[in-house]
């Protein structure tokens, strides 16, 4: 009696399992269905969009459809605008931070100039004045005050020692 009862539960128990994986697979089955029908309808949704296969739609589905795109637009532009905004004030930061360096570098070059017109004076003596070349770097630097000018440097090479000491030595 106990071997027929055994008997009787496994087939019960491998009956249930059979249902299971067969209702299972009609719960993929009627999910894969769905999945499909939903793609089907975003293809067709993105078409739409594009302005392909209109001819289905009638006005209100038109307008519809308008005012998605119209929708669409706006946030894209609003992107777009804000985008540009930020990398405006970015470069904005850079060029504010260049035309510091600039001051900087100025006046590193106004220091360098004044030191080498005092080191003139010790080596040739206190009379000697500024050789009227010398001025061109110092009036062609950036003004501080406007950023667009340009800056325009020239160098020229020292004066050898052997040279006439009547004649004006350049610097730059």
């Amino acid at each position: 009696m106990k071997s027929v009862i055994e008997r009787y539960s496994e087939a019960k128990e491998d009956h249930h399992q059979t249902m299971s994986a067969s209702a299972e697979a009609k719960l993929w089955q009627r999910e894969a269905g769905s999945l499909r029908q939903q793609l089907h309808n975003l293809q067709e949704h993105h078409r739409q969009l594009l302005g392909q296969q209109l001819s289905g739609l009638d006005v209100k589905d038109l307008q519809s459809l308008e005012n998605k795109l119209e929708m669409s637009l706006r946030n894209i532009r609003m992107k777009k605008d804000q985008l540009m905004i930020d990398q405006i004030q970015e470069l904005n930061a850079k060029g504010s931070l260049m035309h510091r360096e600039n001051i900087e570098l100025y006046n590193k070059v106004n220091i360098a100039h004044q030191e080498n017109m005092e080191l003139r004076r010790k080596v040739y003596g206190h009379g000697v004045n500024e050789h009227p070349e010398s001025s061109k770097a110092r009036d062609n630097i950036l003004n501080t005050e406007n950023e667009d000018a340009l800056v325009t440097l020239e160098l020229s090479q020292p004066q050898s020692a052997q040279r006439d000491k009547s004649e004006t030595p350049s610097i730059g």
